[in-house]
């Protein structure tokens, strides 16, 4: 499922391809198409996210497209001339420059600002918006007897983290996993925040996900790239068994909240 900087990346490819343009909206799949029908023709005015949710603004700002990709959506944008399209896809907005087809999604719905912001009042704060900090989310996370990986995954308290973000934040802060969020400190918490603010925000502008200091790269290490589908840089996601590029302990893997979790016993202690 694509982490938080990923859905923060698309609202910005709508504003920057499509804000301001009539749009031919259509639905190939047929799944949306009396939705589509009705914003055929209109302007998009805006696109933001929140976490994992993307929006997207029509009109007089009270048809907002909601869109959630889950585990199987998928986007493609590109430059005219719009090829035809396929019968997977859900959505499609185009203009006479350029399209973007919407496959898969877990959502794809029309709805209203109230039924939008009802989806807003649910989550946590979000890292990548400039309105939310960490405060709600430490008033959650200081007095929860739940572990603090699976308080990062969970998306009322704070919107966004993916199992990536969550793995590589825990390392970089040493931080156990299984700690107990009533066991951080305030400052353990504030740096947790502040870190996901800048990872993430770095994640938007590279559309991957990077989270090795400078002194950790494999140019300044000697060590071969990382291979892997995700792309990027990191300590322990999806690096089980392998060596810590710390201290050269074992990465050891679980199963937590239904998602494989990763970390360095020897770097993250209680």
């Amino acid at each position: 499922m694509p982490e938080g900087h990923t859905i923060h990346r698309l609202a910005a490819d709508h504003r920057d391809l499509f804000e301001g343009h009539p749009l031919r909206v259509t639905s190939p799949q047929g799944k949306f198409a009396d939705s589509a029908a009705l914003l055929d023709g209109t302007p998009l005015t805006t696109a933001e996210a929140h976490g994992k949710h993307l929006f997207l603004g029509f009109g007089d700002a009270d048809s907002w497209i909601h869109i959630h990709l889950g585990l199987f959506g998928k986007y493609t944008f590109g430059d005219a001339p719009v090829p035809p399209p396929t019968d997977t896809v859900r959505l499609r907005l185009a203009t006479a420059t350029a399209y973007a087809d919407l496959r898969g999604p877990t959502t794809c719905a029309l709805v209203t600002e109230g039924e939008k912001q009802a989806i807003h009042d649910r989550l946590g704060p979000d890292p990548l918006r400039a309105q939310d900090d960490g405060e709600a989310a430490w008033a959650r996370v200081s007095r929860s007897r739940t572990t603090v990986a699976a308080l990062l995954m969970d998306q009322k308290v704070i919107a966004g983290v993916g199992n990536v973000y969550r793995a590589e934040v825990l390392f970089r802060h040493g931080i156990d996993p299984y700690r107990l969020g009533r066991d951080l400190t305030r400052p353990e918490w504030d740096a947790i925040w502040s870190d996901l603010v800048d990872l993430m925000r770095e994640g938007v502008r590279n559309n991957r996900i990077d989270t090795v200091r400078p002194e950790h790269t494999p140019e300044a290490m000697g060590r071969p790239p990382r291979v892997d589908d995700h792309g990027g840089e990191v300590y322990v996601y999806r690096r089980a068994r392998q060596s810590c590029h710390i201290c050269g302990g074992e990465i050891r893997t679980a199963d937590l909240a239904a998602r494989n979790l990763f970390w360095c016993p020897a770097c993250q202690q209680r």
